[in-house]
C-alpha cells in the first residue's frame, strides 16, 4: 500500500502546484486595471472499495462503516470571482469603470478574424480616427463605435452611458454615440482570453445587452478606472497555505519510501 501512497501524495503536490500557478498569477495581475481573481476548486478522485459499507456480517448485522481507499485529489475547475473592484477615479473623462453587473463590448481581431469580445476594463483612449478604443496591447475598439470629433474640447459621459461632446465654440454638448453594456446569466463561464478580453462559451450563455441601468446592468462611472479585486493579503494566505500543503504531500512521499526502504531491507533469519 505504500506504492499507493505515492502515486496519491503525487495528485496532491500536482494539484498544489496549479493552485500555486493561480494564486501566482492573481498577485501578477494585482495592478491590472478590473482585473478578476482566479480561485481553484479541488475534487477527490475515486475510491478503492475493499467492504462497501452497509455489508452483513456472519450474524446478517449490517456493518456500519466499510473499508475505502481514496487515490488522491484533482483540480476540478478554476471558478472566476467576479465581485466589484475598488474605483480610483482618474479625472480622465475617458476612462470608465461599471458600477455593477455588466461588461464593455469591444471589436479586437483573434485568430484572424473580427469578433466581438468583453470587458470590464474601462481605460479607453482615442486612435488617429477619433475612435474609443480599449489602451491595451490591441487597442480593441469598442463597439458599437463612437468617435470623438477632432475639435471636441470637453467629453461627458452619463451614467446611463449616452456619450456627449462640446465642440470649440459652441455653447452646449451634442450626443454622439450610445455605449450599450452585456451581462451574462454565468459570467464565471466566460473564456478568458488576457489582454483584459473574455469571450462567450455555451458555459456563460449568450449576451444580453442593453443600455446601462436597464435589464439588471449597472451605471458606468465615467472619469474612474474599476481596480483588481484581487486582496493581497488573502493571496498571500493562500500562497503560505498552498506551499504547506505541498510541503505535507512531499512528507507524505518521504513517509512511503521509508516505509518501501524498512520492506526491501528485511532478511530471514
Amino acid at each position: 500500500m505504500a506504492i499507493q501512497a505515492l502515486n496519491t501524495a503525487a495528485t496532491g503536490m500536482k494539484a498544489m502546484d496549479f493552485k500555486l500557478n493561480v494564486v501566482a498569477n492573481n498577485l501578477a495581475n494585482i495592478e491590472t486595471v478590473a482585473f478578476k481573481r482566479s480561485r481553484v476548486n479541488f475534487e477527490d478522485l475515486l475510491y478503492r472499495t475493499f467492504e462497501q459499507p452497509g455489508l452483513r456480517n456472519g450474524l446478517e448485522v449490517p456493518l456500519p462503516l466499510g473499508q475505502q481507499m481514496g487515490l488522491g485529489v484533482g483540480v476540478s475547475n478554476t471558478q472566476l470571482d467576479f465581485s466589484q473592484g475598488g474605483f480610483d477615479q482618474t479625472g480622465a473623462p475617458l476612462d470608465l469603470a461599471i458600477e455593477g453587473d455588466g461588461f464593455f463590448q469591444v471589436q479586437a481581431f483573434l485568430d484572424g478574424q473580427e469578433k466581438t469580445v468583453y470587458t470590464r476594463a474601462g481605460n479607453f483612449t482615442q486612435n488617429a480616427d477619433g475612435e474609443i478604443v480599449l489602451a491595451n496591447s490591441i487597442g480593441a475598439r469598442l463597439e458599437p463605435p463612437i468617435s470623438i470629433p477632432q475639435d471636441a474640447v470637453e467629453i461627458a459621459i452619463s451614467q446611463q452611458g449616452l456619450v456627449q461632446v462640446r465642440t470649440q465654440g459652441a455653447p452646449a454638448f451634442q450626443d454622439v454615440g450610445q455605449i450599450e453594456l452585456a451581462r451574462f446569466v454565468n459570467s464565471a463561464g466566460l473564456l478568458q482570453l488576457g489582454k483584459n478580453l473574455f469571450d462567450e462559451t455555451d458555459a456563460s450563455g449568450p449576451p444580453i445587452v442593453a443600455n446601462p441601468t436597464q435589464d439588471g446592468i449597472g451605471s458606468v462611472v465615467s472619469n474612474t478606472l474599476e481596480l483588481s479585486n484581487v486582496d493581497p493579503v488573502r493571496e498571500l494566505v493562500e500562497l503560505i497555505r498552498t506551499q504547506r500543503s505541498f510541503e505535507l504531500n512531499s512528507q507524505s512521499i518521504q513517509s512511503a519510501d521509508e516505509s518501501l526502504q524498512t520492506i526491501n531491507n528485511l532478511r530471514r533469519f
